[in-house]
């Protein structure tokens, strides 16, 4: 029988550096000192125990309140973690719609800064990401699908970017689902291990992927090594005309 993982209390949580991250600055002023510290602890519950194993008395016992006083801010649980989703997904998207992207010239320089945006808000927010990637299956279905829009209008910037490189010629003729998939996976998969006191930061890491994704849309000539792999299947085909 497989071990059962230890559960976190809020007192576990409190001060751990590997749940330090931007994720308070991501809520609404308007919604008042005490809301915006339980969507804080809730960030940090949800993330270490998931969103089912956390109670509404852990996120009100970490924000330093009773029990339930939960539910005079929010409805329910699935609404705190509904509001956490949704302002991520907003913030990650309005994240690579600013004047900086708008602004790059040429398709090259408009996917880096796409990348480099992406990867980096990513790294600052780590662990409000976390939970809303990897806790939608706690959303109702009408809140689910209001998430799945906002991720399809993100895939749609990247993908009109890698398109278009594609049809200006900047690009080669890469499948542009396939490059786009990858890209993004980089970018957020770093939300499993990634810490703000770790060697680097998240604008180090944005301009290394940002490089790593114009490496996948650079034709393979202007690959470092191309032309010693190139001459492999030339010598193969040599070999073979004469036997």
């Amino acid at each position: 029988m497989a071990k059962r993982q230890a559960r976190f209390t809020p007192q576990d949580l409190e001060g751990d550096p590997r749940l330090r991250d931007e994720s308070p600055s991501l809520w609404d002023d308007r919604l008042g000192d005490v809301a915006r510290g339980l969507l804080t602890s809730a960030v940090r519950c949800f993330a270490s125990n998931g969103y089912h194993a956390t109670t509404t008395r852990d996120i009100s016992t970490g924000a330093g309140l009773s029990s339930a006083a939960l539910y005079v801010h929010f409805p329910s649980k699935e609404l705190v973690l509904f509001e956490i989703v949704r302002v991520s997904h907003e913030r990650a998207l309005g994240y690579v719609q600013g004047s900086s992207i708008d602004t790059a010239r040429g398709a090259a320089e408009r996917l880096r800064a796409l990348v480099s945006r992406y990867t980096a808000w990513h790294a600052l927010h780590h662990v409000a990401a976390r939970v809303a990637q990897y806790e939608l299956s706690g959303l109702t279905a009408e809140h689910y699908d209001e998430v799945r829009q906002l991720r399809h209008r993100t895939n749609q910037i990247f993908r009109a970017a890698v398109a278009g490189g594609v049809k200006d010629g900047a690009f080669p003729p890469v499948d542009v689902d396939r490059v786009v998939r990858a890209m993004l996976s980089l970018s957020i998969d770093l939300i499993r291990w990634y810490r703000l006191d770790g060697s680097d930061s998240p604008e180090q890491l944005g301009d290394f992927y940002a490089d790593l994704a114009l490496r996948m849309v650079s034709s393979p000539e202007s690959r470092p090594g191309a032309e010693r792999r190139g001459t492999a299947p030339q010598l193969s085909s040599a070999i073979a005309t004469t036997r």
